[in-house]
Parts: C-alpha cells; sequence; structure tokens
C-alpha cells in the first residue's frame, strides 16, 4: 500500500524527485531553456538552432549533447545534418507552462526599458 501525504496525495521516492530535480537543472539554463522552446515548436539542426539563438554552433551543439544525454531531446538524421526534436511530448507541455507563466508576469515595454532584458 502506497503511503501518502497528510493531504492524501502519494509520496515520491527520493529517485523520482532526483530525476526530476535533474530534469529542472538542466532547464534552467537559458540557453537549454532556450533550444527546447524553439524544438517544442518544430525540429531543427544546429544550425538554425544557432540562428535563432544567437549563439555560436560550438555552444548549441554542447548544449544539445547535454539534453541529448539527459534524453530530453533526441535527433535523427536528414542527409548530412542532424535534425533535433524534444524526446518526450510532456517536456513541451511543462516548457510551455513554465514560460507562459513567466511571459504572464512580464513587466510592459514601458517599465521593461532600461531593465537589462
Amino acid at each position: 500500500m502506497a503511503r501518502t501525504v497528510s493531504d492524501g496525495g502519494p509520496e515520491l521516492p527520493p529517485e523520482v524527485l532526483q530525476r526530476a530535480a535533474a530534469t529542472f537543472g538542466l532547464l534552467a539554463s537559458t540557453m537549454r531553456l532556450h533550444i527546447v522552446w524553439l524544438l517544442a515548436q518544430g525540429e531543427a539542426d544546429v544550425g538554425t538552432l544557432a540562428e535563432r539563438t544567437g549563439a555560436t554552433l560550438q555552444t548549441v551543439s554542447q548544449h544539445l549533447a547535454k539534453l541529448k544525454l539527459a534524453g530530453l531531446v533526441r535527433s535523427r538524421r536528414e542527409g548530412r545534418h542532424h535534425v533535433y526534436l524534444v524526446a518526450d511530448p510532456n517536456l513541451v507541455t511543462i516548457v510551455h507552462q513554465m514560460v507562459g507563466q513567466s511571459g504572464a508576469h512580464q513587466p510592459g515595454p514601458e517599465r521593461a526599458h532600461g531593465a537589462g532584458a
């Protein structure tokens, strides 16, 4: 029988919490979050991601390697290029919720001026 906390929800095993924390830790990087956000909108190769993020090919490749190692993105070969996509549709939902909530609390352009965004 599963143990529950006082509100009636199930307790989470430490391993589950550790995996979730590791995933959120990877997404705590602005660049990796940006890459996942872009991939949530559709598949892309490294060059496209570098152009859209404003980062170098090497930087994007390094971040993609970490995301791929963690199982958050996967790739497939298309000719001479590797095309990347989000490995789990649930991650897309989480990222949309995180970014959407953050965007909803963002100050308007008149208040953001000079804020170092």
